[in-house]
């Protein structure tokens, strides 16, 4: 059984940071093309990052120069680490793999397994 859990959601001040982590319960899933998106009540899931079989990495605009998306293999363990932290990154943040090595897609297609997801709130 493929399971995604997220962690390391909390509620933060406006310019503040943090890591969220992605463990994946499977080992070969880790090796595949993986990302993070977010979502607030009442919209649509938004991409935030997507990386590579290949360490390859791509970010959404509103997030480029404030987050990264990384991965460490070994652990089994996808990260997205935020900066400069803004109101409007409140969400929910999700990890999200697709089932193969393929390319650095920006939307929900291709993703097939999910996480729960972790709240976010950027708030003074």
């Amino acid at each position: 059984q493929v399971r995604l859990v997220e962690s390391g959601g909390r509620s933060v001040q406006p310019g503040g940071s943090l890591r969220l982590s992605c463990a994946v319960s499977n080992r070969t899933l880790i090796d595949y093309t993986m990302g993070w998106f977010r979502q607030v009540p009442g919209k649509k899931r938004e991409f935030v990052g997507v990386i590579g079989w290949d360490f390859y990495t791509a970010l959404a605009d509103p997030v480029k120069g404030r987050f990264t998306i990384s991965r460490d293999n070994p652990k089994n363990t996808l990260y997205l680490e935020m900066h400069s932290l803004k109101p409007e990154d409140t969400a929910i943040y999700y990890c999200a793999a697709q089932g193969s090595r393929g390319p650095l897609r920006n939307t929900e297609n291709g993703y097939i397994y999910w996480g729960q997801g972790t709240q976010v709130t950027v708030s003074s």
